[in-house]
C-alpha cells in the first residue's frame, strides 16, 4: 500500500508539473482552448516523433517538368474578403500551406511568420485553413484570423476557409498543387495539416513538404535561399 502511495504522488506531481510547463510555454497565449496550449507545449516532442518514425515527412522534387496550367492564372479569397490575383506574385517564391487551429502542428504559424518576416518581401506565405483532418479547423473565418494574429503574430495572408483535400469542394489551389495534369509533375495531396507547396518565381511547383518538415528546417530553406 505504501509503494502505491508513493508511485501516485510521484505522479501526481508529475502532473503538477507538467501543467506548469504547459502554461508558462502559453504565457503570452489569448483565448486558446486547453487541448490548444496543451498541442503547443508538446509541439517539440510531436516533431521530434515525427521525425524518428518518419511519419508526415514527405519531400518531393520537381523532376523538371513544366506546369500544364500557369500557376498565375489562380485566384484566392482571402478572410478578409479581398482576393488575391496571384497574377500579383510573379518574381516571388510563394509557399502555400493547408492549417488548422486544433492540431499538433498548429506552432508552425509562428515559425511560418518568422520565415515570412525573414524573406523581406520576396516570400510569399499563404495560409488555407480547412476543417478536412478530425475536425480540427472548426472556427469561423474571423475566428480564426484573430486565433491566428493573437497567439502566433500572423500578418501573410490567410485564405477562407476551404477544403484541401480531393473533391468536387477541393480549392482551384489545390487542385492545382496536387493534380500532374495541372503543375506538371505532382499529383500529392495534403497528408494531413501544414503540408506546404513551394511555387518558384517563375511559377513552377518545385517542392511538396510533409507536415513533420519544419518550415525552418534546413529541407526548406535550402529551396527559398
Amino acid at each position: 500500500m505504501k509503494k502505491l502511495r508513493k508511485i501516485l504522488l510521484v505522479i501526481c506531481m508529475l502532473l503538477i508539473v507538467f501543467a506548469g510547463y504547459v502554461e508558462l510555454v502559453n504565457w503570452n497565449s489569448k483565448g486558446m482552448t486547453y487541448r490548444q496550449k496543451l498541442l503547443k507545449a508538446v509541439y517539440p516532442v510531436w516533431m521530434w516523433l515525427g521525425r524518428l518514425t518518419n511519419r508526415n515527412a514527405v519531400q518531393l522534387s520537381n523532376p523538371g517538368a513544366q506546369p500544364k496550367q500557369s500557376f498565375y492564372s489562380l485566384k484566392a479569397e482571402l478572410n478578409d474578403g479581398r482576393v488575391l490575383d496571384f497574377e500579383t506574385l510573379k518574381g516571388k517564391k510563394v509557399l502555400i500551406v493547408n492549417t488548422a487551429s486544433d492540431c499538433g502542428y498548429t506552432t508552425q504559424y509562428s515559425q511560418l511568420q518568422k520565415l515570412y518576416e525573414s524573406r523581406g518581401g520576396k516570400l510569399e506565405i499563404i495560409g488555407f485553413p480547412a476543417n478536412d483532418f478530425k475536425n480540427q479547423e472548426k472556427g469561423t473565418d474571423s475566428e480564426i484570423a484573430e486565433f491566428c494574429r493573437r497567439n502566433f503574430g500572423v500578418n501573410f495572408p490567410i485564405a477562407k476557409k476551404t477544403s484541401v483535400r480531393p473533391s468536387t469542394h477541393q480549392h482551384p489551389v489545390f487542385q492545382w498543387l496536387t493534380d500532374a495534369a495541372l503543375n506538371g509533375w505532382n499529383s500529392q495531396a495534403p497528408t494531413w495539416n501544414f503540408t506546404k507547396y513551394l511555387v518558384s518565381e517563375q511559377g513552377l511547383l518545385t517542392h511538396c513538404f510533409g507536415p513533420s518538415v519544419s518550415p525552418l528546417g534546413r529541407a526548406v530553406l535550402q529551396h527559398i535561399e
